[in-house]
């Protein structure tokens, strides 16, 4: 994924390019980006960036006319209207405001700033922490990157798991408090701005006190709508400036659509919706809908049966270039996205605003059975719901955005990034704000979407979701259509990763007619439980039966075994174990053994 890379060192660094080169080369996963570096031994930083061709960020390194104030950055920034098509009005708005600089950015980004006037490097990222920065504190320096395999490469001694967040990885689908999967590995907490000077003790300074919003009234629900309304509504046209083509990954749901409720229509913004190979789903149905009413043209990326084929890079690939935050599963998303980046390099999604303005909270802890582990790893898994548990705690609109979105919802958001720019407006800093005066009630919120829309494109207003919900303008349903939306997608959750042990027996004896076919595909885009079933199979027992793999001390391999014969022969459904076994193997193989 693109992102920076690079080391403060209390040594001379003449002679550390070559390490330098070797972190920037392990972040290089596509032929398509853009590298550099840049060595500044006044000051002991290496530096090095990987772009997308074309993005916000491929213009590093940025510097003023005197060329004493410096940036490399990795990510964008979402100003007002004037603010620079690309990073380099950055250094002239750190000229204007100083240590107001980083607080006034806007976006999903991390960076380093040379100040050569005070002799000081500072390191930053946004408020949230989604622009990730991994680091490592030693006796000769400081090493930080976008990511983590960029320190591994170079640091030997961090190839080690981190048991806590291994832990924590297995229960509730990610390491918690800002550690990592690898021991001496920490994440640089969100809204730092941490200055360097030789011979001085690290400032780790924290630019923005999210208690600022937290502490602010809930708002009457008619003064809120009114807030909400403005406030997205000038926003959202940042999104749309670029130099590079722009495009709305559409699905049925509110969130894309309210998006869509401010586009002209007929004003050429080219649409997508990603599709499986069972049938139209409901994300594909709707957006054709909501494409031809607008006047937008629209293509469907589909999910095809070369996906098997590719499957084993595409599942390295996803777990590697995420240093293991995402799962096997982000094979599809990587699958996707790579043929979206020919269609428009930057897209613009919906992400997070069910969570961000409807308080949808998307991870928890997972309850495993505890003969999966060695006896000591199994008492880790289960201490690692108490730290959830422990977080969980206090605001639910601080917990989604400061902890679950940089947390959880980086995994995906990284196999994406990994083929293309990815933007949401839904985590612009002052739609956020908003956020913390939400009404409390999510079926409040739920309507002021629908009334959002409905004001905004009375059409689109009329539209039923992809689970049948029609604003308040809409015409009332039947109770057998109510009936069907509801039951419909909870058989397919049934039929896929949700089916109970019993039925998985009543799945094998039927399996010859396929009859999960006539419930599969109305929601979702991809099925694991039956690929690993049938397509991927072999794949699932050439990696997990490895002796390699069933000797990992922190696995009781006799119960590893029972699953994978239990899922495959259909004895059982173990689909989201295997997600998590595939995926920690992979980990074991490619960033730590295989850097």
């Amino acid at each position: 994924m693109p992102g920076i890379t690079g080391f403060i060192s209390k040594a001379d660094i003449q002679n550390q390019q070559p390490m330098l080169e070797r972190m920037v080369g392990s972040m290089k996963h596509e032929p398509f980006y853009n590298t550099g570096t840049l060595l500044q031994k006044e000051v002991g930083l290496g530096i090095g960036w990987v772009s997308h061709p074309g993005s916000f960020a491929d213009c590093n390194p940025v510097w003023n006319e005197q060329r004493d104030i410096g940036l490399v950055f990795a990510g964008e920034h979402f100003g007002h209207f004037g603010s620079g098509p690309d990073a380099r009005s950055l250094v002239a708005l750190y000229e204007e405001k100083g240590e107001a600089f980083f607080e006034a950015l806007n976006g999903v980004f991390s960076g380093v700033l040379i100040d050569r006037r005070q002799s000081k490097v500072v390191l930053f990222n946004d408020r949230y922490g989604l622009g990730r920065i991994y680091f490592h504190e030693s006796a000769d320096g400081f090493y930080f990157a976008s990511e983590a395999k960029a320190l591994l490469k170079v640091l030997p001694q961090t190839r080690r798991l981190d048991q806590a967040g291994f832990a924590e990885f297995f229960s509730c689908g990610c390491a918690l408090q800002d550690r990592t999967l690898f021991d001496g590995i920490s994440l640089l907490p969100g809204a730092s701005a941490w200055a360097f000077r030789r011979g001085e003790p690290v400032e780790k300074r924290t630019y923005f006190d999210r208690s600022v919003w937290e502490k602010q009234s809930e708002l009457p629900t008619e003064e809120y709508y009114k807030k909400l309304n403005e406030t997205f509504t000038r926003i959202l046209p940042r999104y749309f400036q670029s130099q590079q083509k722009v495009g709305l990954s559409l699905t049925g749901g509110l969130d894309s659509r309210m998006i869509m409720a401010n586009v002209e229509p007929g004003s050429g913004l080219p649409c997508h919706t990603f599709g499986g190979m069972y049938r139209e789903c409901a994300d594909v149905r709707l957006a054709k809908e909501i494409a031809r009413v607008t006047k937008h043209a629209h293509e469907v990326i589909p999910v095809t049966g070369k996906l098997f084929g590719e499957f084993p890079d595409l599942a390295r690939r996803s777990v590697y270039n995420t240093d293991g935050a995402m799962d096997v599963t982000g094979s599809v998303e990587m699958f996707v996205n790579r043929v979206a980046r020919g269609m428009s390099p930057v897209r613009l999604t919906g992400n997070y605003g069910s969570e961000i303005l409807r308080g949808n909270v998307a991870f928890k802890n997972t309850t495993w059975n505890d003969a999966v582990f060695a006896p000591d790893f199994a008492a880790q898994v289960n201490a690692a719901a108490a730290s959830y548990t422990q977080e969980r705690k206090g605001s639910r609109t601080s917990f989604i955005a400061f902890k679950q979105v940089p947390w959880f919802h980086y995994a995906r958001m990284a196999v994406e990034a990994s083929q293309l720019t990815v933007r949401s407006p839904y985590l612009d800093n002052d739609l956020v704000a908003v956020a913390f005066q939400a009404p409390e009630s999510p079926l409040v919120n739920q309507m002021l979407a629908h009334r959002y829309i409905a004001d905004h494109n009375a059409d689109l207003g009329r539209i039923p979701t992809d689970r049948g919900v029609v604003g308040h303008n809409g015409a009332p349903r039947s109770k057998f259509a109510v009936f069907r939306q509801e039951f419909m997608p909870r058989v397919e959750y049934v039929f896929d990763y949700g089916m109970p042990q019993w039925l998985a027996k009543v799945d094998r004896v039927m399996a010859p007619t396929h009859w999960e076919r006539l419930f599969l595909g109305r929601q979702k885009f991809y099925h694991f439980r039956v690929w690993y079933r049938h397509e991927l199979s072999a794949y699932v027992k050439e990696v997990l039966l490895d002796p390699r793999t069933l000797n990992r001390p922190y696995l009781n391999r006799r119960r590893v075994e029972e699953i994978v014969n239990a899922h495959v022969t259909g004895r059982g459904n173990h689909t989201l174990e295997l997600h998590k076994l595939l995926s920690s193997e992979l980990i074991q193989r490619h960033l730590i053994e295989q850097v």
